[in-house]
């Protein structure tokens, strides 16, 4: 039923976007005089805010067809290398590159956005190394005679797609995916698999969420899993292809993501209301690009959801040392040889100051000088993966563990 509702509204206000933009065209024609003088600019103005607000959204494309390696524009060429049902392994094969940098895995989230969330991750770290990416896909769009999809199955797809790219790669974890990233490199440590990673990178990742909580913690501690289940997990409607399949939804997600941060986002739509009335397009340009892919979000299978609620925010059960994989338990100690960099912003409201951090206590059998945290002042959860402070502070710092790592023996 909230899902249906959310349909209908979702298409009545597509058809008011389609009206607000029809009508931006009209105030903003040179053939009508109101776009010069009275309320006609601002009024065009206004309606062009709304209409983007309110225009839906599918999955974006990452559109970079070209890098710069070593001074040359070198042109990128996004190719699928291995599929599986909730996901695939993209690779951004770079023309003549092949074979001369280090080979690295992005592991996005899942968790209401698309992979493409990420691409100025992937555009920062293309010029010095071969990038691949996990590709998830959207559940609504996965049948059920597909099967389920849960963090066990999250594991083995990175196990599988770690042996697809072969020995002497490197994992980059965004966020959420820090703990299946983890979990993997711990199995594939205590069996000396060869295509264990020789890094991981986890950033402002729920590794333990005991340390330093945030408001999103706070709701999973204080709701018990059955409130998630009866509250915020639905079934997809008729006119898609996961018809019946219970989810949490994007739509969901996203509302909670802007709720938290609810003033940043009004003021961030006023401020492009005020450089479109002063003729600033670039300016709005700029929001409206932030927004057309934060806005972008695909929904998650509810066993997925439910699982890493109770194993990773009600549970700790990787840092308790808890974690089962197909019964299995992961012991983190396992990791002897697999480096470990842990990436906190300041100001993440998401991922509190030592929740991935936590990651490196929890590896008592790695050297110390295979261990490395970096806190990112005056950076919020966004900017440690995207934006100016990931460029130019965070990548470099990501880049230098890669390449000191990179040729080390292993036993």
């Amino acid at each position: 039923m909230l899902y249906s509702a959310y349909e209908i509204q979702r298409s009545f206000l597509a058809s008011a976007s389609a009206m607000a933009t029809a009508s931006v065209e009209l105030l903003q024609n040179p053939a009508n005089p109101f776009a010069y003088f009275g309320g006609g600019p601002m009024l065009a103005s206004a309606l062009d805010v709304f209409a983007h607000a309110a225009a839906p959204r599918g999955k974006p494309a990452f559109d970079l067809p070209t890098t710069e390696v070593d001074g040359q524009t070198v042109a990128v060429h996004e190719v699928i290398e291995a599929r599986q049902v909730f996901g695939q392994l993209r690779h951004f094969v770079r023309e003549g590159q092949e074979g001369r940098h280090p080979k690295l895995l992005i592991v996005a989230p899942m968790s209401g956005h698309f992979a493409t969330l990420l691409r100025g991750t992937v555009g920062r770290m293309l010029p010095g190394h071969d990038v691949y990416i996990t590709d998830w896909r959207d559940a609504r769009d996965v049948p059920l005679s597909d099967g389920t999809f849960d963090l066990d199955d999250y594991v083995d797809y990175l196990v599988g797609w770690l042996e697809h790219i072969g020995p002497g790669a490197h994992m980059l974890a965004v966020c959420q995916p820090s703990v299946p990233c983890l979990a993997a490199a711990s199995l594939m440590s205590a069996s000396k698999h060869p295509c264990r990673p020789r890094t991981l990178t986890m950033m402002g990742g729920p590794i333990d969420t005991r340390e330093g909580p945030t408001a999103v913690n706070q709701l999973a501690q204080e709701r018990p899993l059955s409130w998630f289940s009866q509250n915020v997990v639905t079934s997809v409607p008729f006119n898609y292809p996961g018809a019946g399949r219970k989810v949490y939804p994007g739509f969901m997600q996203l509302a909670g993501f802007m709720t938290m941060n609810l003033g940043n986002h009004l003021m961030s739509h006023w401020q492009m209301f005020r450089h479109l009335v002063q003729g600033d397009d670039e300016s709005a340009d700029a929001t409206k690009k932030f927004y057309e892919e934060y806005r972008s979000v695909c929904d998650m299978t509810a066993e997925f959801y439910l699982q890493t609620v109770n194993e990773v925010f009600k549970k700790h059960s990787l840092p308790k040392g808890e974690f089962m994989h197909r019964g299995v338990r992961i012991d983190t100690a396992a990791i002897t040889d697999v480096a470990l960099l842990a990436v906190e912003g300041e100001n993440d409201d998401i991922s509190g100051i030592g929740q991935t951090r936590a990651a490196l206590k929890i590896s008592p059998n790695l050297p110390d000088e295979m261990k490395q945290y970096y806190l990112a002042e005056t950076v919020g959860h966004y900017g440690i993966f995207n934006g100016s402070k990931w460029r130019n502070r965070i990548a470099p710092v990501v880049e230098a563990w890669i390449a000191r790592h990179d040729d080390l023996p292993r036993g």
